[in-house]
């Protein structure tokens, strides 16, 4: 009797555990790369929560398919060796299908040489330099918009809304400070205002040094293109020394930590995004809600669009894996299934991307700081096609 029993347990187990193989079919990993350390963590944190949520979501939907997706946080401490290094052990597993990042545009542009030559897809949530699609990699997508269009955005509403006849132009000495400050002092030129510097620093403490010429200067506005903890901090030295001109950035200062670090001193600073406030829309505002009765905390602009960067592929690997009948795509597929993505409704608004990886069409906001609290309040939409590729010379 006990070996009947015995054969009839063993024979129970041969039927039921191969289902269970052919129910699981592997891991799909999606790797979110952002600043988690240092001075900038605080806008990778939000890129990371934000990606995290999405494949929260999509966990079932995906075990239904067979498969167990997955987030693989890496942090690239915005250095560009770091996020090489983090690129190339992504790239050596082959059930990463998907990267989300990076913040820093002069991390993502050598990082995704990595990933084309992979041909692993990036989505970005926040890399704005004009390079980063420029060179027609087919793996390489966003779902903000670019510092060629945000940089003229900002100048036009210094010179047209704030009256700016002058303008002192300070950067970070970054692909993506310098990007958006050459851009804005280009389209100031040619909106007539004098530009009466444009310098670099890598000060992190004292800048005491530049703000002297700055202020015999007396220009209208000074325009610091970086992330808030330069500018913030510049701003606040900048009002202790008696500078009183208007201040303006990108949306490297689009941060809670812009107005903790300068102070009573960001009041009616301003300062534009590619990415909407949480109060913008119902959806955003809805999402806003959602993301904190989960982490505990309000989101913020860049948490937003890693959310939709990250929905973005898991939507084309979801498309994909059920019209080819449950089968596992390649890195190949998926660089082309994000490509299809047609019209998709994202937190942020529709998503479609053009043949070298912009949105079709891109959102560019101006904020001003009111009072010492974030965000900002919106004093200017503007929505403006991506510019065309540049030719490559042969």
């Amino acid at each position: 009797m006990l070996k009947q029993l015995s054969l009839a347990v063993s024979f129970a187990l041969v039927t039921v555990l191969p289902v269970t193989a052919w129910a699981q079919k592997g891991k799909i990993k999606i790797a979110v790369q952002a600043p988690l350390s240092g001075e900038q963590a605080a806008l990778g944190e939000h890129i990371k929560l934000g990606a995290q949520l999405a494949v929260e979501e999509a966990t079932k939907a995906f075990k239904e398919l067979g498969y167990d997706l997955q987030l693989v946080p890496q942090d690239d401490q915005a250095k560009p060796e770091v996020g090489v290094a983090n690129a190339r052990n992504m790239v050596a597993d082959p059930d990463v299908l998907v990267i989300v990042g990076h913040f820093n545009s002069g991390v993502a542009l050598p990082a995704s040489e990595v990933y084309k030559d992979a041909m692993l897809t990036m989505i970005s949530p926040a890399n704005t330099a004009t390079e980063i699609t420029d060179r027609g990699y087919p793996n390489v997508n966003r779902v903000c918009g670019r510092d060629d269009v945000q940089g003229p955005v900002g100048a036009r509403f210094a010179a047209q809304e704030l009256k700016a006849k002058s303008v002192y132009v300070i950067h970070d000495k970054t692909a993506y400070g310098q990007g958006v400050a050459d851009s804005f002092r280009n389209e100031a030129k040619k909106l007539g205002m004098n530009v009466l510097a444009f310098e670099g620093t890598e000060e992190r403490a004292n800048f005491s040094p530049m703000i002297i010429p700055l202020k015999a200067k007396n220009p209208d506005l000074v325009y610091f293109g970086g992330i808030y903890h330069q500018g913030g901090l510049l701003l606040k030295q900048m009002r202790e020394k008696g500078v009183k001109a208007k201040f303006m950035g990108p949306d490297g200062l689009d941060s809670a930590e812009m107005a903790k670090i300068a102070g009573n001193s960001v009041i009616n600073s301003y300062y534009t995004s590619v990415a909407p406030p949480r109060d913008a829309t119902p959806d955003t505002i809805a999402f806003a809600k959602k993301y904190k009765q989960h982490f505990g905390k309000e989101i913020e602009a860049f948490g937003l669009y890693g959310y939709d960067a990250t929905l973005v592929g898991i939507k084309a690997m979801e498309q994909w894996i059920k019209a080819n009948g449950g089968k596992k795509p390649s890195r190949a597929d998926v660089v082309t299934a994000v490509r299809k993505i047609k019209n998709f409704k994202g937190v942020t608004g529709s998503i479609e991307f053009d043949n070298k990886g912009d949105p079709v069409k891109a959102k560019y906001f101006v904020l001003q700081f009111e009072k010492q609290a974030y965000p900002g309040k919106v004093v200017k939409v503007i929505e403006q096609q991506a510019p065309a590729a540049i030719a490559k010379k042969s």
